[in-house]
């Protein structure tokens, strides 16, 4: 292949060789997938509907499952489709559009991440200028500025990669189109310039991880001064579901792209991409909800609800 305009497809990493266990790599995924959508879009829905949610926390946490929700929608039912079709193809467009969306949506939900510690850091550091820091207005700009980053950031990338000539060959070592796997496939020295933005958006990645640190170093110093105990673990019971997120989301990140080549191998790095772009998506419901007893009964309330208008029933609210 002698440029990217004589390729049409990728070839995308297949999860497993024999039949049986493509079937059961789509069986696996298929129920991670269900219940992705059904936690992310129980909490949408809940904190959509439910008047006491809407505040900034839960605005964010919103925004954060829609993010959630186009992040793993991206990657795992194309995985899907090709393990029960028996195929590894993508085209050249289809590869483009997964890379784009999965750029601008991870980049999104770090954004949405750090906004978050934000807005925890203002309601326990400084609850009195909450209701000004994080009105209305301020919280739709902030939302917004974090869908706009992770918009442009992936429109730059997208057009500068797929810009680059791919000559060496049309195999991608990944079950989905990322950067770093595109950038391997290229034969010119222009594929630097793209490296070089890459360690840009690294640095401001890491510019963000020192914010989140410096606010939940910050958050935790003001916990430990409350007085009483249900007034620590309120405030507790708010901020250790978005830094398990956090830590989730940080850790499978570093892991995937900073281990060391030692240890690294194609099975290896299969999995770890499955950590860092399935695991947090499914797994960020479960979490949010494991603590927060307010969501826990709105979203009960919200099912109840339905449960009752289906079978008949009258409401008991």
């Amino acid at each position: 292949m002698s440029n990217s305009s004589s390729i049409t497809q990728f070839l995308l990493l297949p999860f497993a060789d024999t039949r049986e266990l493509q079937l059961l790599h789509f069986w696996l995924f298929l129920g991670i997938y269900l219940a992705a959508l059904l936690g992310n879009g129980l909490i949408i829905t809940t904190i959509a509907c439910d008047q006491h949610l809407h505040t900034p926390m839960y605005f964010f946490l919103l925004n954060l499952s829609l993010l959630d929700l186009g992040c793993i929608s991206t990657t795992l039912p194309k995985s899907m489709a090709n393990s029960l079709w028996d195929t590894r193809v993508i085209s050249y467009t289809g590869c483009a559009a997964q890379l784009f969306s999965f750029t601008f949506l991870i980049v999104g939900e770090y954004s949405m991440l750090t906004i978050m510690s934000y807005d925890r850091y203002v309601a326990i550091c400084k609850p009195l200028h909450y209701g000004t820091l994080l009105g209305s207005r301020a919280c739709v700009h902030m939302a917004a500025a974090a869908w706009a980053t992770g918009f442009l950031y992936a429109l730059l990338h997208t057009a500068n990669t797929f810009s680059l000539p791919l000559c060496k060959d049309n195999a991608v070592d990944q079950f989905f189109c990322e950067i770093p796997q595109i950038l391997k496939l290229s034969c010119s020295h222009s594929y630097l310039r793209e490296a070089g933005l890459l360690v840009v958006g690294v640095f401001l990645a890491f510019i963000c991880f020192i914010f989140i640190l410096f606010s939940y170093v910050q958050i935790f110093r003001a916990v430990l001064r409350i007085p009483s105990e249900q007034g620590r673990h309120k405030a507790f019971s708010t901020c250790l579901p978005h830094l398990a997120v956090v830590s989730l989301f940080i850790s499978t990140g570093i892991f995937a792209y900073l281990k060391p080549l030692s240890i690294s191998s194609p099975s290896l790095d299969l999995v770890v991409s499955v950590l860092y772009s399935v695991l947090p998506p499914a797994a960020n419901p479960l979490i949010y909800s494991m603590r927060n007893q307010e969501l826990q009964d709105s979203v009960w309330k919200l099912i109840t609800k339905h449960m009752n208008a289906a079978l008949g029933c009258p409401s008991l609210n």
